[in-house]
């Protein structure tokens, strides 16, 4: 029998994965996003129901607006990432989902909401917007002192700010060595969020090296096929939020094969 939470966190992704797709929009935009209703980009038209129905309205309409008939700019890719990314972390999330790791868990689910947020920014504008990164960091900061709080452990608190310094410091040595032409400010702040939740020193370095390995594996083979070259602007924080994820769910166990490697 499926759990209940699962199907939950499958119907809640739809509706908030949707919800990301209008609020990347708005924030570009500079509309409200709480106040102003969904839109065609292309000839305006306010959107009805209808038109909102994660996936299957974009199905039913083939992917073009009901009103002017132009392609519509968002993709149903947010509507279904959101409840996959809910429903894998569901399933290898690494703590019991009871105290501590209960509080951890529902935190990181509204982490991903601005994670695929800003994925998706980043992906079609270059560009980590602060009203977005801001408010994770506020929110990285209340998940480290309410869990060090409920458990009485400040060490976790410490340790989350260990990795912090190691990945916003390090990309803030980038940014000044390179005059921000190696990495963006954006990925600088990112970098608290990221650190913070990496929750320690060695989990922050895993975070930089799985997001290097993913960008690579990404960029190289345009790399190879003569489509990018070293000037070739590359959005770096979707890769820096996979790799947190990465950490995330599976850091431990990638420690632990690494022990035992190096160790025996």
């Amino acid at each position: 029998m499926i759990p209940l939470l699962l199907i939950m966190l499958v119907v809640f992704g739809f509706i908030l994965g949707s919800f990301v797709n209008a609020f990347v929009w708005r924030i570009h935009q500079k509309k409200n996003w709480v106040s102003d209703r969904s839109e065609c980009t292309h000839c305006h038209h306010k959107l009805a129901p209808l038109d909102l129905i994660p996936v299957i309205s974009w199905l039913l309409l083939h992917g073009k607006c009901r009103y002017c008939h132009k392609k519509i700019e968002d993709t149903p890719l947010a509507e279904l990432a959101m409840p996959m990314l809910f429903v894998v972390s569901y399933a290898w999330w690494p703590m019991q989902l009871e105290g501590k790791g209960l509080i951890a868990f529902i935190f990181w689910l509204v982490f991903l909401i601005g994670f695929l947020a800003l994925t998706i920014y980043d992906f079609r504008w270059f560009l980590l917007p602060d009203k977005i990164v801001f408010p994770l960091v506020g929110l990285a900061l209340a998940q480290v002192i309410a869990i060090s709080v409920y458990s009485a452990d400040w060490r976790y608190a410490a340790n989350a700010l260990g990795g912090a310094l190691v990945v916003s410091g390090i990309f803030y040595l980038l940014y000044q060595i390179s005059k921000g032409t190696w990495i963006g400010g954006g990925d600088v702040k990112l970098g608290l969020v990221l650190g913070l939740l990496a929750g320690g020193v060695l989990e922050g370095f895993l975070v930089l090296f799985a997001a290097s390995a993913a960008g690579l594996a990404a960029t190289l083979p345009q790399v190879v096929r003569g489509k990018a070259g070293r000037k070739t602007q590359i959005p770096f924080g979707p890769f820096l939020i996979l790799g947190l994820i990465v950490v995330t769910l599976f850091g431990a166990d990638i420690l632990d094969w690494y022990a035992g490697v190096v160790y025996g």
